[in-house]
């Protein structure tokens, strides 16, 4: 008995999470607390007081929208968005939205995952990923605090029995391979975990949209991957007079490639993983075909020019062309909105807005979209297994661009949250997922509710929309508030008509949109014609889409789209 009474007098107050409202817990002595709730518009013990009255609390509460009323009304109605979305009330409720979302980021960077408290480090040094959480103090009785088990759930055990496949459950939207890969393709050139180092690091100091998939990470890489002609990239030309990537045997630039593929078949680009996967390689082909075009139309208009400057000028326009195309057809796609989406940096040129990103650990896991991928990939008449797939080095010659575009956005991409749904080969990232947010004491989902405004889940059946899974998750966890958060992702129910759930909507949506609008090209200073090398350069960013980027790439424009044809050419 004495010894539970010390335990309780020592145990870290702050494990119960009781500061409420993003308040900031501060532990004092052994077993006392306070919590700082400057700026979060409550104060009392635990910042569950709000500055005006109780009665206003209850009041604003009962009157607040839902994210899943919000949801309804963008989904619905599409003769009145398409009357919006041609006045100026588009403009308006994008920059709404921009400047309410990208706020709830904080901004400079807070946490790191060796520091769970403001510090310098957590500011200055690159090599963190961010944390819009700080840790789960190690002191703490359970994994998750104080609620709980104090043993989570075997990984392997929640992949097999909650997450993988049993039938493809194809996306409701009729969300391509073309969207997959894209999607694949784009966040790793900022999600690059440093895995001597651990999970909480990064190799991608960029933390944002640089490009570094294309031109690498470091100038070491750049120098390898660049010609040093006209500013051109390396490429090679192949038999039927296309361009492709080098080989690594020309750029000496180091890829992941196994044993087995020979020497011949080893194209290098800027990210080192990319011979994984075709679907990787064909989008590294058509933006290296996209660096050159762009540099031959530069420098016809500015012939005094150096390599290096058209080398760098082009860069900042692919950088643009890729902001555009993934705010306007990428998260549109995405989204279901019948709100038309809009990249324009000016309109957030008149409100308060930090030109600045870091890429946090919260939003690397919760971009392991693996669900994604189907069961088997089919090009032209042929279907190739995983084994047949992964690592085909030859495929993008054999087919070419236009045939993997083609294909790709003719087959269908799988449904990601509130079904089982992850293939069994790629299951193996979803159990080190897991396994890598228990090393880095990610705190639990309900309190990533809470930081992102949405209202906790009070039971795993709540959750789910279901009895049979909510129960046994119950008897896993032993508490709602115990549960993981990637697992909470995925296990949540999907809102009508969407690839997941609300959380990985809310919670996503603000990380995406202040990384792309945070990024320099769209501060006052950068947003001109001038540093696109003129109305041209300025030109290609503004009308880019990804019709455009392809097409203009290839020499037969196949279908593509990030939707399937069947339902792309119903909806327009």
């Amino acid at each position: 008995s004495a010894l539970i009474d010390m335990i309780l007098c020592t145990l870290n107050p702050c494990c119960y999470f009781p500061c409420q409202h993003k308040g900031v817990c501060v532990r004092f002595g052994l077993n006392h607390y306070q919590c700082d709730c400057t700026r979060t518009g409550y104060h009392g013990p635990n910042c569950t007081t709000h500055e005006y009255s109780e009665l206003w609390t209850r009041i604003r509460e009962a009157l607040r929208p839902s994210p899943s009323f919000y949801h309804f009304i963008l989904t619905h109605g599409r003769w009145i968005w398409n009357i919006i979305n041609s006045t100026f009330l588009r403009d308006f409720l994008m920059r709404l939205v921009l400047t309410v979302q990208a706020n709830k980021i904080p901004s400079p960077p807070t946490y790191t995952s060796e520091h769970g408290y403001i510090s310098w480090e957590s500011y200055s040094n690159l090599s963190f990923y961010t944390r819009v959480l700080a840790p789960v103090p190690e002191d703490c009785p359970t994994p998750m605090g104080v609620k709980g088990k104090k043993q989570l759930p075997d990984p392997e055990l929640l992949a097999q029995r909650f997450l993988m496949r049993n039938e493809f459950v194809p996306s409701p939207l009729g969300t391509n391979l073309m969207f997959a890969f894209f999607a694949q393709h784009f966040t790793h050139q900022f999600f690059k975990t440093a895995g001597k180092m651990g999970p909480g690091f990064t190799k991608a100091l960029g933390h944002g949209v640089d490009l570094s998939h294309i031109y690498g990470d470091s100038l070491e890489r750049q120098h390898q991957l660049h010609l040093f002609e006209d500013g051109k990239l390396k490429f090679q030309v192949m038999v039927d007079g296309e361009m492709y990537p080098p080989s690594v045997a020309e750029t000496h630039a180091y890829m992941k490639y196994p044993a087995n593929v020979p020497e011949t078949q080893q194209m290098a680009v800027g990210q080192e993983v990319f011979g994984l996967l075709p679907g990787l390689m064909m989008y590294a082909t058509i933006w290296l075909r996209e660096h050159n075009r762009v540099c031959d139309l530069l420098q016809a208009e500015h012939p005094t020019w150096n390599d290096e400057q058209l080398f760098q000028t082009t860069r900042l326009i692919l950088i643009g062309e890729t902001i555009k195309i993934v705010t306007e057809d990428y998260v549109q796609h995405l989204s279901g909105y019948f709100l038309k989406l809009k990249f324009d940096p000016e309109m957030l040129f008149g409100v308060q807005f930090q030109y600045q990103n870091r890429i946090s650990v919260e939003f690397n896991h919760l971009y392991h979209w693996h669900p994604l991928m189907p069961d088997s990939f089919v090009v032209g008449q042929q279907e190739y297994s995983y084994e047949q797939f992964v690592f085909n080095t030859s495929m993008l010659l054999d087919y070419g661009v236009e045939a993997l575009v083609e294909a790709f956005s003719r087959q269908r991409a799988g449904q990601i949250g509130g079904v089982r749904n992850i293939n069994s080969n790629v299951l193996d990232v979803t159990v080190s997922t897991i396994k890598e947010s228990r090393e880095l004491r990610l705190q639990s989902f309900n309190e990533y509710r809470k930081q992102f405004d949405l209202k906790p889940y009070t039971s795993f059946e709540e959750l789910t929309g279901e009895k049979q899974n909510s129960a046994e998750l119950e008897e896993l966890y032993g508490d709602i508030d115990a549960l993981e958060f990637y697992p909470g992702l995925l296990l949540e129910k999907s809102l009508p008509n969407s690839i997941f759930g609300e959380s990985i909507v809310e919670i996503g949506a603000p990380f995406s949109l202040k990384g792309l609008l945070g990024n320099p090209i769209c501060s006052p200073d950068y947003w001109k014609p001038s540093t696109f090398g003129g109305e041209t350069g300025f030109n290609i960013v503004k009308t880019a889409t990804l019709q455009k980027l392809v097409c203009l790439n290839v020499q037969v424009c196949p279908y593509v789209s990030f939707r399937v044809p069947d339902l792309d050419q119903a909806d327009e």
